[in-house]
């Protein structure tokens, strides 16, 4: 038996789980609505605010899916309850970024300010005590802001001889040594 598929979900108060057919679970909570459709071997229950995953047989793929339906199910709750965030460092000499609008506008050393528009149910947070050096990004669904959080990235990963760039938090850059000096 999965050790995390198995696992029940207990429902926060004020949020709302259906499924349809075919699979289609929608999660309703007060961050928003995420709904997603599962695979239709596994069979979900909604019981007393207490949902569970079943799995047909003990196949090697209904297995593999037992886990990832109940991670799944279990983000879609998460995110709609409390949310989730990521957040991103800048280093470097005047690199830096702020929020103009929804858009998120940012100087990373190129001729030009990269401006980064949020998709639906992402928003983008930079901390006034951090003088623009910190960004959160938030959203109810979590492939959603890591991947937003992946494309900020992209804008100027950190390289690693002087370490500057964009970064998550906690994320650890290898640096290399520089050329020798002369002799």
């Amino acid at each position: 038996m999965s050790r995390i598929g198995r696992q029940p979900i207990t429902l926060p108060a004020k949020v709302d789980v259906k499924v349809a057919e075919n699979n289609q679970v929608s999660v309703k909570g007060p961050k928003g609505e995420l709904t997603r459709t599962l695979h239709p071997a596994m069979t979900l229950k909604n019981e007393n605010g207490v949902v569970t995953i079943e799995r047909p047989d003990d196949e090697r793929q209904n297995r593999a899916l037992h886990g990832l339906t109940r991670a799944l199910v279990a983000n879609m709750v998460k995110g709609v309850s409390e949310g989730f965030r990521r957040t991103l460092l800048i280093e470097g000499v005047g690199y830096r970024a702020e929020v103009k609008g929804k858009d998120l506008v940012m100087k990373l050393g190129y001729s030009h300010d990269v401006i980064v528009p949020p998709p639906a149910g992402i928003t983008f947070v930079v901390p006034p005590e951090s003088r623009g050096t910190t960004i959160h990004i938030d959203g109810a669904n979590n492939e959603d802001v890591g991947q937003m959080a992946a494309i900020v990235r992209g804008w100027r990963p950190p390289e690693p001889y002087l370490g500057k760039g964009v970064r998550y938090q906690g994320e650890i850059v290898r640096r290399k040594a520089g050329k020798a000096g002369k002799k």
